[in-house]
C-alpha cells in the first residue's frame, strides 16, 4: 500500500532528512543502494551483474512484507543511538507515531506470547521520504553484520532485496541461518519462496532485469508495464492530450532504463510500432 503525507508534512519530512541524513549516511555501507544520493537502481544493477558474473553461487533474499513489518519501537531505539537532541527526537517520534495503519502482518518470534504481535506497533508508509530513510536506518546494522561478522565480500542490497555471492555453496547455506537469526532480532523474516540459493549460471532476477551469464533481459512483468505505458502514449498522441515533447521525454526515460540490458532489438521493435517515430529524436 502506497501512502503519501499531506504537502505541509512532506515539507517537514524533507527539512528533517536534510539535517539528520548526513549523520547516518557516514555509517551506511557502500553496498546499500536505495534512496541515497549517487547510488540508485542502475548502480545496484551494475554491481549485481559484476558479482553474478564473477561468482558461482548467489543467495538471493527478499524480506517478507518489509515496510509493514518495521517495528516502530525498535526503529526509535536505532535512531536514538545516533541522535540525542530531544527536540529532533520529538519530531522523529511524531512522524513515526503518525504513520497510518499499514497491511496487517502477524509474525511470531522467540519469547512472544499469543498477543505479542498485536501489542507492538509496526509499519511505515512507503510513499514518504522519511519512511525510505528510516528503512535504510533499520537495516544498517544488518548490512554491517553481513560485511563484518559474516565477512561477505560480494553483497548488494536495494531496500528489502539483497544478495550474497560466493564460490562456496556451504558458506552461503550457513549464512542464511545467521541471516534469519539476525533479522529475527528486528522482528523480520525473509520470504520463504523468493529467498533462494542457486548457481548464477541459471540466471537471477534483480530490479526488473534477468541477469544471465551472457546477456541481460528485461523481466516479463517489467516489459508488460512498459508496453502498457507505450500504449497509453500512443492514445495520448492520437487524442492530442499530450504534447509530442512530453511523449518523447517519457520514451527517453523508458529507453534509458532498457539500455541497462541487451535490448537493442527490443527498442527497435517498439519504435516500429509508433506512428510518430519519425518525429522523435531518440
Amino acid at each position: 500500500m502506497i501512502s503519501a503525507a499531506p504537502y505541509r508534512d512532506r515539507v517537514v519530512h524533507h527539512a528533517l532528512c536534510t539535517v539528520i541524513c548526513p549523520l547516518f549516511e557516514r555509517s551506511f555501507i557502500a553496498d546499500s543502494y536505495a534512496n541515497r544520493v549517487g547510488f540508485g537502481t542502475h548502480r545496484a544493477l551494475a554491481k549485481f551483474i559484476k558479482f553474478s558474473r564473477s561468482s558461482r553461487y548467489v543467495l538471493q533474499c527478499d524480506i517478507r512484507k518489509y515496510f509493514p513489518s518495521i517495528d516502530l519501537e525498535i526503529l526509535k531505539t536505532l535512531i536514538r543511538r545516533k541522535i540525542k537532541c530531544k527536540d529532533t527526537l520529538r519530531l522523529v517520534d511524531a512522524i513515526i507515531d503518525g504513520s497510518n495503519e499499514q497491511e496487517t502482518v502477524i509474525n511470531y518470534f522467540s519469547g512472544d506470547t499469543l498477543i505479542t504481535p498485536a501489542m507492538r506497533r509496526r509499519g511505515l508508509p512507503i510513499g514518504n521520504l522519511t519512511s525510505q530513510f528510516f528503512a535504510n536506518v533499520y537495516l544498517n546494522g544488518f548490512d554491517h553484520f553481513i560485511k563484518e561478522n559474516l565477512h561477505v565480500k560480494r553483497y548488494v542490497r536495494y531496500v528489502d532485496d539483497f544478495a550474497l555471492f560466493s564460490d562456496d555453496k556451504a558458506f552461503l547455506q550457513d549464512a542464511r541461518e545467521y541471516i534469519e537469526a539476525y533479522l529475527a532480532t528486528l522482528r523480520l523474516k525473509i520470504h520463504p519462496i523468493k529467498s533462494q540459493l542457486f548457481e548464477t549460471k541459471v540466471g537471477a532476477t534483480f530490479l526488473g532485469f534477468r541477469v544471465l551469464p551472457n546477456r541481460i533481459r528485461v523481466c516479463s512483468s517489467n516489459l508488460k508495464r512498459g508496453r502498457r505505458r507505450i500504449k497509453d502514449l500512443k492514445l495520448a498522441y492520437q487524442r492530442e492530450t499530450m504534447p509530442l515533447e512530453q511523449i518523447q521525454q517519457s520514451l527517453q526515460s523508458w529507453f534509458a532504463h532498457l539500455n541497462h540490458g541487451d535490448t537493442w532489438q527490443l527498442q527497435n521493435q517498439i519504435l516500429l510500432t509508433l506512428p510518430f517515430a519519425a518525429q522523435l529524436d531518440l
